[in-house]
C-alpha cells in the first residue's frame, strides 16, 4: 500500500513496516536517522480514516519535554488532524475536567510527556479504551517505573482487546543490555504487547538510507597529578576557610568538590576552575540578595518613621563572607569578559587542559572542513557547559570551533521547567541553522531529536548500554561520518563493555530482525518496577492492589500513590515562615508512612503501617497506596483523586455533586421576557385608586394585581384588590373596552407623554361613578370632543382649579383653569410693571408672544381673558422606598401662571380627580409591576417571605435610574454568600486544609457559578432593569400579542445582572430575617449553603465543657467571651510551624473561617451605619478595616495576641516582636488612613482572624454572638470608618494624573545605596524623570506607596521644579488623554536596575481587568500606564 503526504514520499522499507503495522501491534527497530517518524505519520493518517476512530483520538507519546514540539510541529504540517502539545512546563490544570472534555472534542492527535498522559488516566479524564492508536517514541524505556510502562499497564486493564488502542513503538535499540537478547526482547514485547521487528525485504535500502559510521577508538592519557598552571588557583583559595563557613552560607562545599574534581579530571584546571567561579558567584549572590532584603528594614526612609528605636541590630554576614566575595571579584577577569556570550577573557593554552580535551583538540582539527558539523556526547552538565566554553578559547581552535553546550530541560513535579546554563533552545537553534558547528551534548541529544546528519560524533565518557551506544551513533548516519570513542589508556573495563556491545549489537539486530509477526505470542511478562540496585521482587508484584474509584473510574497504584501525596502536600499553604510539607517514611521493609500534620487528619489518620515487602521502595509505594484509599474514603481526595477542584476548571458539578449549568453561550447582553402585569386579556379586573384616600379613578388591567401604596410628591397613592368586570355581551365589551382604550391614550397625551401612544395600552385608566363602577358617559364626554370645546356656556365657577384648558396657540401644552376674568378683554390695557404692560394691549402682547415662523397667532379682539396654571407632566415614574424627604414629585418644570384670550381656549371635561390618576400613573405602575415580580418571584422560586421593599431594591438595576438598585445589596450579600458557604465547606470537609477549601469556596462562589444557578431558576424573568422615565409610553401591548393575556415583556440587560440579583437577593434575606433566612433563600437558589437547618442544630457542639487554661484567661477576658471548648483556642492561636514536626492542628482552618466571619460582620456594620453610602462607598472602608495591618493591630493592641501565639521559628519571632510597640503605639484612625505604612507579619492578622473563628465555632455557629465579639474587639477600628475615607497614595496619584490627562508615568524599582550596602526601593518616574525616589521601605509595597505619596506631593506642586506641568510633555487635550488611559486596560510595572550586582525579581503585570468575567466589565476605571 502506498500513501504519499505532501513533499513526504515513503521508501519501499518504510512502507513494509508500515503494512505490518496496519495488521498489529509493532514495535519498529530502526536505526537513527531511518524515518520511523514518517511511518508513524502514515500510521496516523491511516487510522484516522477508519470507522473505528470515530469519537476517539491518537496519543502520541514521547520521553522528553523537548521532543514535544518537534514531532508535534511535524504531524500538524503534514496533516489535515487537529494537533495539540503538551507537556509538564506548560500550565496543565487537571482539574479543569469542562476544559479537557473541550479539548478532546476540538483535537484529534495529543502530542504529550507521558507522565501527563499517565496522569489523566490515572484521574479518569481520559480512559485508554477513547484512544484509537497509541504512539510510544523511544520505546525502549517501557520498562521499570517508567511513566510509559505506567500507561501499559491501564492498557492491560481493559479486558476486551477489541476496545484496546492500536499500539505502535519506535526505537533505534530496543534492548538494554546485550546479554539476555531474548529475554528483553521478551520483556519489552510483553510490556507493550508489541512485536519488534524491522525490515526484512528491503534491506538493501534501509542500509542505503541509513548508513553505519566508521566506528575509531581514540586513547588518552592519564591526567597528570600536576599542571603548568598560574597558582594559586580558585580551589586553593577558596579552600582554606572552614566548613561552619559553608553551612551558615548554605553553600554544599562537598557536593561542589566532588563536581570539581571530576571537571579537573576530565577537562583540566581551568574548565574546573571555571565551573568552580559559576557555582560559587552564584551562590555568593543568592546570600547577598538574601541578605539584602532583610537590610530594608534597618535602611528604610528617613520620612519613614514607622520603626521604634529599640529595632533589634540585624545579624551580619559573616566576615569571611565578604573575603569570598573579594577573591570571587580578583578571579572574574580571568572567567568572564561580561560579553553576551560571556567567552573566556583570555587565551586557553593545550598545557591548561587535560590530556582527554588535548585529544579531542587533535580529533577536531583532523575532521573539520568548510561543512563541518559535529557532536562531543558527555555525562554531566557542568563538563558540558565548561568544555563548550574552553574550547572557543583555545587558540589552536580558534575561527574553527564554535561550541555551545546542549543539556537537559528539567521540569519539577510543579510543572516548572528548571532553568539550565547554556541556552538549550538557542544552542538547538543555532546547531540547525548552521551558526555554530560542534554541540556538547548530554543524553539529551541521544534520543528523539531532530539534527542535521553529523560528520563526527565523539563519545567523550563512558559507554554505559546499549541504547546510549545505538543512539549516539545514530547521530553520525553521513555516509561518510565518524563515530570515535575516547578511552583511557589502560582503561580495560570501558574497552572490553564498548567491544561487547559492538560484537553484541549484530545478535540483537538478528533477534528480532529473524522475529515474525505470525509467532505464537509469549506469555506476557513483567519488568522491573524499580531501579537496578533496589529490584522489585515478582512476589510483590503480585501482591499489589489496584484501585479504581466506581463513580468516575479514576486509578489508584503502587505507581501513583507516592505521586498523589506529594501533590497533596504541595498544595498545603504555608508562609515564608514554614517548611515545604513532604512525606516522611520510617522503616525499611516495612515503611510507615507519616503525612504532614497540616493536613487536618486526627493523628491515627496521619500515620500508615505498610505491610511487609522485599524491597524498601516497593514497602513504601504500599504505604502510600493505603493512605491514598483512607485518605479517599476521609473525603481528602475527590472521586477523581484529586486533593481539590480547581475553581477555574469550570466544572460542570458542584461541591455537592449537583449539575452546574454551561452558561458559555449566554451573550452579554440578553434579551429577556420578564413577567410583567400589564396586558387587556380576556378577562379584566377594576382596582380603585385612591390619593390621600380619596377615590379619583379606576384601573383596569387583565391581570389581578395586588394591592399596593406609593408615595408621589406629598401624597399617598394606593390601589385596593380588583374585581372582574362584567359585560352585558361580547358586543358590549368589544365597544367598551375601545372607549377605555382611547380615554386612556387621550389621557396619557394630556397628562404624562404630550405624544399620542401608537400602540394599544396595556392597562386603562378610567372615571368612576363609584367604587368598581365605571363612568361611561364621562369617557364619552371626553371622547366626543378630544381636541377639547370651545363652548363655555356650561363653564362656571364650580369648574374653576378643576378644568384643563389648552391654547390653540400652544397645543399640546395642558392648563388648569383658575377663574374667568370678565372685567378684562383681549383690547385692554396691562397694569403698568407687568409683563405685558411693555405693550399697549393685551392683543398686541399676545400676537407678539404667539407668532411663530410657521404660526401666525390667532387671538380674537373681543371676550372675556382667563387666568390659568401651567399643569407640568408627569413623566418621571420613580418613587421613594423610603420616602421620608421627599415631598413633591420630580416633573417638568415649567413656568407657572398667565392671561389667555377665552376665544383662544379649548377646554376637556376630565375631572381634576381622573387628571391626578393620570398626573400619578408612571409612579403606580412601576410599584405595581415591582410587587408583582416580587409576589411572582417568591412564589416561583420558594423564596422565604423577604421585606417586600428589600426585595424589589436587590432585583432592580442600576441602569433603571430609580433612586435606589441592588449594588449596595450586592455588596453584602456577597458576604453574606461567601459565609454560608465557608460554614457549609468548613464542616463538610473537616479533613482538607485551608488551601483546598479556599480553592472549593471560590468555585461555589465564582460569577459563573451564580449565573449558571440564576439561569437554572430563570430569576432573569424578575429582573426590573426598565429606565422610569416615559417620555413614550412603555406600558402597551406587544406587536406581536395575542387574545390572550402575556403577562411577560421583552428586555434587554447585561449578564452580569444575574450573578448581582442572585447575591442582592441573599443580602435582602439576610436583613429581614438574619442568617436562617439567608439559608432558606440561598437553598431556594440553589447555592451550596448545605440546607435549610439552623447551624446551631446542624453542628451542635460538643455538650462536654473544657475550660480554657489559666494561660488564657485574660484573652478569654479581652474578647468578653468564654470558651466551651478550649481545643479551638488552642488551634487558633498555633501557627504551622508549631506543628510541623509535633501533633495537633494549626490556625488554618480557623482563619479561612474567620476571614469571612469579619468580611459579612464589617460589611453589615457599614450597611447600618451609613444607608446612603454607594456600593463603592461600602467596598473602600470595609477592605481598611479588614486588612492585615488593621487586623495585626488589634491582635496587639487589645488582644495581647503575640504573648499567646505559639510559634516555632525564630524569625517570626523577632519580626513580630519588632512590630508590637510600633503597632501598641498606633491609633485607629492612624491605622484606618494610613495602613499602608505598616507591613507587619502576617502572621498577625491570620491568628486574629482564626480566634475569631474558634468564637464562632465554639458558639455554636451562632452568627449574632459572634457578630457581637468582633464589633467589641473592633470597635476602635470601626469608630473609623466613614464612606469618605481618602484613598490610598497609589489609588490618590492614578486619579489625580488621570484627571490630569498625564499618560506617561510609572513606577521603577531601582537599587539605593546606604553605607555601601545596596537596597532595592522604589521610584516614581513621569515622562522618564525622576520625581520621587528610590524609596527605600521595610517593603517594597510600602515603598510604593510612600513613592507615590511623596511624588504626588511634588507634581501638584505648582512651584516645584518637578511639577506636572514643568514635566509632563502630553501635546494632547485632556479629554484625548483620558481616553488613551481607559484603553490601557492593564497597569504596568517596569523593572529597571540601576545597580550592577544581584539582578532582582521580575514583579508581575497586575491586570486591571476582572479575571473571571472580563468580557463582562460594563464600566471600567481611567487609568494611566502607573504601576501597581
Amino acid at each position: 500500500m502506498s500513501i504519499i503526504l505532501d513533499n513526504l514520499v515513503p521508501r519501499s522499507y518504510q512502507e513494509e513496516v508500515f503494512e505490518r503495522a496496519q495488521k498489529g501491534n509493532v514495535i519498529a527497530a530502526m536505526n537513527t536517522g531511518s524515518g520511523k517518524t514518517l511511518i508513524s505519520l502514515l500510521l496516523i493518517k491511516w487510522i484516522s480514516a477508519q470507522a473505528v476512530s470515530r469519537g476517539k483520538v491518537i496519543i502520541f507519546l514521547v520521553p522528553k519535554v523537548t521532543l514535544v514540539e518537534q514531532q508535534g510541529n511535524f504531524i500538524d504540517r503534514n496533516t489535515p488532524l487537529r494537533v495539540i502539545k503538551l507537556h509538564g512546563a506548560l500550565d496543565i490544570d487537571l482539574t479543569d475536567r469542562l476544559g479537557w472534555r473541550k479539548r478532546f472534542a476540538e483535537h484529534d492527535v495529543f502530542v504529550m510527556t507521558a507522565q501527563i498522559f499517565l496522569n489523566m488516566l490515572t484521574h479518569s479524564i481520559w480512559t485508554v479504551d477513547k484512544v484509537s492508536l497509541m504512539i510510544f517514541d523511544e520505546c525502549h524505556h517501557t520498562r521499570k517505573n517508567h511513566p510509559y510502562n505506567g500507561i501499559m499497564r491501564e492498557y492491560f486493564q481493559i479486558k476486551e482487546t477489541s476496545l484496546r488502542p492500536k499500539i505502535f513503538g519506535m526505537t533505534a535499540s530496543p534492548i538494554w543490555s546485550p546479554r539476555d537478547v531474548v529475554g528483553s526482547l521478551l520483556a519489552l514485547e510483553a510490556n507493550m504487547n508489541a512485536k519488534v521487528m524491522s525490515v526484512r525485504v528491503h534491506v538493501d535500502e534501509l542500509k542505503e538510507n541509513s548508513p553505519k559510521p566508521v566506528e575509531i577508538i581514540k586513547e588518552y592519557s592519564f591526567p597528570p597529578e600536576t599542571y603548568d598552571y598560574p597558582s594559586p588557583t580558585i580551589w586553593m583559595a577558596l579552600g582554606i576557610f572552614d566548613y561552619a563557613l559553608w553551612d551558615r552560607l548554605q553553600i554544599p562545599w562537598d557536593n561542589i568538590g566532588v563536581r570539581y574534581y571530576a571537571t579537573l579530571s576530565n577537562l583540566g584546571p581551568y574548565a574546573a576552575s571555571y565551573f568552580l567561579y559559576i557555582e560559587m558567584q552564584q551562590h555568593i549572590s543568592r546570600n547577598l540578595k538574601e541578605h539584602n532584603e532583610a537590610m530594608r528594614i534597618m535602611n528604610y526612609d528617613i520620612d519613614m518613621d514607622l520603626l521604634p528605636p529599640s529595632l533589634p541590630v540585624l545579624t551580619p554576614l559573616p566576615p569571611d563572607f565578604f573575603v569570598v566575595q573579594d577573591i570571587l571579584l580578583d578571579f572574574e577577569p580571568f572567567f568572564t569578559d561580561g560579553s553576551e556570550h560571556d567567552y573566556p577573557p583570555v587565551p586557553v593554552p593545550l598545557h591548561w587542559c587535560s590530556p582527554k580535551v588535548q585529544v579531542l583538540v587533535d580529533i577536531l582539527l583532523a575532521y573539520h572542513s568548510s561543512t563541518f558539523q559535529g557532536i562531543v556526547f558527555v555525562e554531566q552538565r557542568q563538563i558540558a557547559a565548561s568544555l563548550a566554553r574552553i574550547l572557543c578559547a583555545i587558540p589552536e581552535l580558534k575561527g574553527i570551533i564554535k561550541s555551545m553546550a546542549l543539556v537537559g530541560q528539567g521540569v519539577g513535579n510543579d510543572g516548572i521547567v528548571k532553568a539550565t546554563p547554556g541556552g538549550q533552545s538557542n544552542a538547538l537553534n543555532m546547531f540547525r541553522e548552521r551558526k555554530i558547528n560542534l554541540l556538547i551534548a548530554t543524553s539529551v541529544a541521544e534520543e528523539g531529536l531532530d539534527f542535521p546528519a553529523c560528520d563526527l560524533v565523539v563519545r567523550f565518557d563512558s559507554l554505559h548500554h546499549l541504547v546510549g551506544y545505538v543512539q549516539s551513533r545514530g547521530r553520525a548516519r553521513n555516509k561518510a561520518s565518524t563515530f570515535i570513542i575516547m578511552m583511557q589508556k589502560g582503561d580495560m573495563s570501558h574497552l572490553s563493555r564498548y567491544q561487547t556491545l559492538k560484537e553484541g549489537e549484530p545478535e540483537v539486530n538478528k533477534a528480532y530482525q529473524t522475529r515474525h509477526v505470525e509467532d505464537k505470542e509469549k506469555e506476557d511478562i513483567e519488568v522491573d518496577e524499580m531501579d537496578e540496585d533496589d529490584q522489585t521482587s515478582p512476589a510483590d508484584i503480585a501482591q499489589r492492589e489496584r484501585y479504581v474509584v466506581p463513580s468516575s473510574g479514576a486509578v489508584l497504584t503502587y505507581d501513583n500513590a507516592i505521586n498523589l501525596l506529594s501533590y497533596l502536600c504541595s498544595l498545603i499553604p504555608r508562609d515564608s515562615f514554614t517548611p515545604q510539607h513532604r512525606l516522611k517514611f520510617t522503616g525499611d521493609f516495612e515503611a510507615t508512612l507519616h503525612l504532614p500534620r497540616s493536613i487536618p487528619l486526627s493523628p491515627e489518620q496521619l500515620t500508615y503501617l505498610g505491610p511487609p515487602r522485599r524491597s524498601k521502595k516497593e514497602a513504601r509505594r504500599a504505604a502510600a497506596f493505603m493512605a491514598v484509599k483512607r485518605l479517599h474514603e476521609l473525603d481528602v481526595f475527590d472521586e477523581f483523586l484529586l486533593p481539590t477542584t480547581s475553581a477555574r476548571g469550570k466544572l460542570d458539578k458542584d461541591i455537592d455533586g449537583h449539575a452546574v449549568k454551561n452558561v458559555s453561550q449566554v451573550p452579554n447582553m440578553m434579551e429577556v421576557q420578564v413577567v410583567d402585569p400589564w396586558t387587556v386579556g380576556p378577562r379584566l379586573w377594576l382596582h380603585n385608586i385612591y390619593i390621600d384616600d380619596r377615590l379619583v379613578a379606576g384601573l383596569v388591567t387583565g391581570t389581578m394585581l395586588p394591592s399596593v401604596n406609593v408615595r408621589s410628591g406629598a401624597s399617598i397613592v394606593r390601589t385596593d384588590d380588583g374585581k372582574v368586570m362584567v359585560f352585558r355581551s361580547e358586543e358590549d365589551e368589544l365597544q367598551k373596552r375601545e372607549r377605555m382604550r382611547k380615554f386612556t391614550n387621550l389621557g396619557i397625551w394630556l397628562r404624562v407623554t404630550a405624544r399620542p401612544c401608537v400602540q394599544p395600552p396595556s392597562l386603562f385608566v378610567v372615571p368612576l361613578i363609584a367604587k368598581w363602577q365605571p363612568d361611561y358617559d364621562a369617557i364619552d364626554r371626553l371622547l366626543m370632543t378630544p381636541r377639547g370645546t370651545q363652548d363655555w356656556n356650561k363653564i362656571g365657577e364650580s369648574d374653576y382649579d378643576n378644568l384643563i384648558v389648552m391654547n390653540d396657540n400652544e397645543f399640546g401644552r395642558p392648563r388648569l383653569l383658575r377663574r374667568i376674568r370678565t372685567d378684562l378683554t383681549p383690547m385692554s390695557i396691562p397694569p403698568p410693571g407687568s409683563v405685558e404692560s411693555l405693550f399697549p394691549t393685551y392683543h398686541e402682547y399676545f400676537i407678539h408672544r404667539w407668532t411663530r415662523k410657521r404660526w401666525t397667532a390667532r387671538v380674537p379682539l373681543v371676550g372675556s381673558l382667563v387666568e390659568t396654571i401651567i399643569l407640568p407632566r408627569y413623566f418621571d415614574g420613580t418613587y421613594p422606598l423610603n420616602p421620608q424627604g421627599h415631598d413633591k414629585p420630580v416633573m417638568l418644570t415649567v413656568p407657572m401662571g398667565g392671561l389667555i384670550p377665552q376665544g383662544c381656549l379649548r377646554w376637556f371635561p376630565m375631572n381634576r380627580g381622573v387628571s391626578q390618576a393620570f398626573e400619578v400613573l408612571p409612579a403606580l405602575c412601576h410599584r405595581v409591576t415591582d410587587i408583582y415580580r416580587v409576589w411572582r418571584a417568591r412564589l416561583s422560586l420558594s423564596l422565604p417571605p423577604i421585606d417586600t421593599d428589600t426585595f424589589v431594591e436587590a432585583l432592580t438595576l442600576p441602569s433603571t435610574d430609580a433612586g435606589y438598585s441592588n449594588q449596595r445589596m450586592e455588596t453584602l450579600g456577597d458576604a453574606v454568600l461567601e459565609l454560608c458557604t465557608t460554614v457549609y465547606l468548613f464542616n463538610k470537609y473537616p479533613h482538607r486544609h485551608e488551601g483546598q477549601l479556599s480553592v472549593l469556596r471560590q468555585g461555589a462562589i465564582s460569577n459563573r457559578f451564580l449565573l449558571a444557578r440564576a439561569k437554572e431558576i430563570d430569576l432573569e424573568r424578575f429582573i426590573t432593569s426598565e429606565t422610569q422615565s416615559v417620555h413614550t409610553w412603555r406600558y402597551v401591548e406587544p406587536a406581536e400579542s395575542e387574545s390572550f393575556a402575556q403577562r411577560r415583556a421583552l428586555r434587554c440587560y447585561p449578564r452580569r445582572s444575574l450573578q448581582d440579583c442572585m447575591e442582592a437577593t441573599l443580602g435582602a434575606a439576610f436583613l429581614t430575617g438574619g442568617i436562617q433566612m439567608a439559608l432558606h433563600t440561598g437553598e431556594a437558589l440553589g447555592l451550596n449553603f448545605g440546607g435549610t437547618t439552623p447551624w446551631s442544630l446542624r453542628y451542635s457542639r460538643n455538650p462536654e465543657l473544657s475550660p480554657a487554661s489559666s494561660f488564657f484567661s485574660a484573652l478569654e477576658e479581652k474578647l468578653g467571651y468564654t470558651f466551651h471548648r478550649s481545643e479551638l483556642l488552642l488551634e487558633a492561636v498555633t501557627h504551622p510551624s508549631f506543628t510541623h514536626e509535633s501533633s495537633g492542628p494549626s490556625y488554618q482552618r480557623l482563619e479561612f473561617l474567620g476571614d469571612a466571619l469579619l468580611d459579612l460582620v464589617v460589611c453589615h456594620y457599614l450597611y447600618r451605619k451609613f444607608p446612603e453610602a454607594t456600593s463603592h462607598q461600602l467596598a473602600w472602608p470595609k477592605t481598611r478595616a479588614i486588612c492585615a495591618p488593621a487586623l495585626a493591630t488589634l491582635g496587639i493592641k487589645y488582644l495581647d495576641l503575640h504573648k499567646f501565639m505559639l510559634i516555632n521559628r525564630f524569625d517570626l519571632t523577632k519580626a513580630i516582636d519588632r512590630y508590637t510597640p510600633l503597632l501598641q503605639a498606633t491609633t485607629g484612625e492612624e491605622i484606618v488612613k494610613r495602613g499602608w505604612r505598616y507591613d507587619p507579619p502576617k502572621a498577625i492578622s491570620d491568628v486574629f482572624e482564626s480566634v475569631m473563628g474558634a468564637v464562632f465555632v465554639d458558639s455554636g455557629f451562632n452568627y449574632e454572638r459572634a457578630a457581637a465579639v468582633v464589633e467589641h474587639v473592633m470597635d476602635d477600628i470601626l469608630q473609623e470608618l466613614s464612606p469618605s475615607l481618602p484613598l490610598d497614595p497609589i489609588s490618590g496619584l492614578v486619579e489625580w494624573l488621570a484627571s490630569s490627562g498625564c499618560t506617561k508615568a510609572s513606577f521603577v524599582k531601582k537599587v539605593k545605596l546606604s553605607g555601601g550596602i545596596p537596597s532595592e526601593g522604589i521610584s516614581v518616574l513621569v515622562h522618564d524623570t525622576t520625581v520621587a525616589g528610590p524609596i527605600v521601605a521595610i517593603s517594597l509595597t510600602v515603598a510604593k506607596f510612600m513613592a507615590s505619596e511623596r511624588a504626588l506631593t511634588i507634581l501638584s506642586d505648582p512651584e516645584a521644579e518637578k511639577s506636572l506641568a514643568r514635566v509632563c510633555t502630553c501635546n494632547i487635550s485632556t479629554d484625548i488623554k483620558r481616553s488613551a488611559a481607559f484603553e490601557d486596560g492593564t497597569l504596568r510595572l517596569e523593572e529597571k536596575d540601576d545597580y550592577t550586582g544581584p539582578t532582582s525579581e521580575e514583579i508581575i503585570t497586575e491586570s486591571a481587568s476582572d479575571l473571571e468575567d472580563v468580557e463582562e466589565v460594563v464600566t471600567m476605571l481611567t487609568q494611566v500606564d502607573l504601576l501597581t
